[in-house]
């Protein structure tokens, strides 16, 4: 007989990894599944990365009230889970007669949703705080508590933190199926494997709405709308916090913003689109972006750019969050159409699943030994020369630089391959550790990172991958060449 699950996750998304460490706290034995290779492979891995602060969704909808409630938990959460945040503050930016009349709606929605602190400030205020901001700015609305988190960081810690709480994890198994027993969830399939538990929580993002139908549920549904955005060389930055212009009925607009690490991003366009799949950039795409991110900061300069990329919100159908137990698939817990802003929702949204599951009649008993702290693995780029000196004085290879551009070591990959959840590809080191994101973009590390990775899997270089089975780095070896 195989062992049952009490709860089975499905997403390894930020929301799932949330949830499955909010889930961590109690008695129970809890699997969270994904069919990626790593945690963080969804729209989690491309966003704007910020931490609204809840003035723009429609007062009393969940996406309000989970907005601003995540909001208020960050400084917390991240401090436990030792991942950077900083509320910088957010700026919306008006530029003629109407959007200063747009200010005053958001400021009024935003009041009624209770974000504190809402100010309208002048031209001059404005430009005091961001002197690159375009000077034909009017006025704009602040929000000092807005502000950026690092989301690979944070969802990647959560789910390290689930793990060393207890909480299983199984990368690379796709839902296929639910198990059914009597007209209730109970569990999932995957391929040829099953996995029985007594609920199932679907954190799925753009493909929550194909969970549902799995269980017979098909009045929900789910459009990936596709935004492209550009990266700035750190030192070619002019940004300090985030600037948004006056937002649209589809779009918070194109944003300007920096980053946890100091690179200025900007984006998204909104492009509805058919697949799920498609994370392409195009010219017209990126050209609609850049123009729009200089109506805000003229100065941006593409020379300065060092990265393209595209990610997908999973927008549903209602307008809104959808939290709820399934009342015609008993033991089904749905967590869809998680768009924007559902990365500063998370914190808030996984809280509500526990009352979720407690109302459907989980028994959650506090665990006695459970541990919200995780302690991040050792930066070598912001120690001090004495820390880096104990540091490589316990293990040589944080003596070894990898990465020239963000001064990552060959101790921090291999502490990131053999981590709680370990990375086993290069974007899974990538995104632990920023090796290859600096201004060469992999140039100079990408071999040394692939012989590491190579050594410690055990595994020969030609089945080392970019992101998972089909993504192989190299086919042979350069003496392996027939003439």
């Amino acid at each position: 007989m195989s062992e049952v699950y009490d709860v089975a996750v499905v997403g390894a998304g930020v929301v799932g990894c949330l949830i499955a460490r909010a889930l961590s706290r109690y008695q129970l034995k809890i699997l969270l599944l994904d069919k990626e290779a790593d945690v963080c492979c969804g729209a989690s891995k491309a966003n704007t990365a910020i931490v609204h602060a809840g003035y723009d969704p429609k007062p009393g909808t969940q996406k309000a009230i989970l907005n601003v409630g995540g909001n208020a938990m960050y400084d917390q959460l991240c401090t436990e889970l030792g991942v950077h945040f900083l509320r910088c503050g957010t700026y919306v930016v008006a530029f003629s007669d109407d959007d200063v009349q747009t200010l005053d709606d958001l400021l009024k929605r935003g009041q009624r949703n209770g974000v504190p602190g809402l100010r309208i400030i002048s031209r001059e205020e404005m430009i005091r705080a961001e002197p690159h901001i375009n000077p034909e700015v009017r006025a704009a609305l602040y929000t000092p508590s807005g502000g950026i988190v690092d989301p690979f960081g944070l969802t990647i810690a959560a789910a390290e933190n689930a793990v060393a709480n207890g909480v299983e994890v199984r990368l690379e198994t796709e839902v296929t199926g639910l198990l059914r027993h009597e007209g209730r969830v109970k569990g999932v399939v995957a391929g040829t494997q099953s996995f029985r538990s007594h609920f199932v929580v679907n954190a799925a993002g753009v493909y929550a709405d194909e969970i549902m139908r799995m269980a017979g549920l098909d009045g929900f549904t789910i459009r990936p709308r596709r935004g492209e955005y550009f990266v700035f060389d750190r030192e070619m930055s002019p940004v300090r916090s985030v600037l948004f212009p006056c937002p649209t009925p589809v779009s918070k607009g194109i944003v300007v913003t920096t980053t946890t690490h100091g690179n200025t991003m900007v984006g998204p366009n909104a492009q509805d689109i058919e697949s799920k799949e498609d994370t392409r950039v195009t010219a017209e795409g990126l050209d609609e972006v850049l123009h729009g991110a200089q109506r805000l900061v003229p100065s941006l300069d593409p020379r300065a750019v060092i990265r393209v990329f595209a990610g997908l919100r999973a927008v549903g159908s209602t307008g809104d969050f959808l939290i709820e137990a399934a009342r015609e698939a008993p033991g089904l817990i749905n967590v869809a159409g998680i768009e924007s802003p559902g990365l500063s929702a998370a914190p808030a949204i996984a809280e509500r699943v526990v009352e979720i599951l407690r109302e459907e009649g989980l028994a959650l008993y506090p665990k006695s030994d459970y541990n919200p702290i995780r302690v991040p693995p050792p930066d070598f780029s912001e120690l001090s020369h004495r820390e880096r000196a104990a540091l490589i004085a316990t293990d040589p290879r944080y003596g070894r630089i990898v990465c020239r551009c963000e001064t990552v070591t060959e101790g921090e990959i291999v502490a990131a391959i053999h981590g709680l959840v370990p990375a086993r590809n290069y974007d899974a080191i990538k995104r632990r550790t920023r090796c290859g994101s600096g201004r060469c973009q992999g140039g100079f590390d990408t071999p040394r990172v692939l012989e590491i990775l190579a050594r410690e899997l055990g595994c020969p270089a030609t089945k080392v991958t970019l992101n998972g089975p089909g993504s192989e780095l190299v086919v042979r070896g350069t003496k392996e060449v027939d003439h």
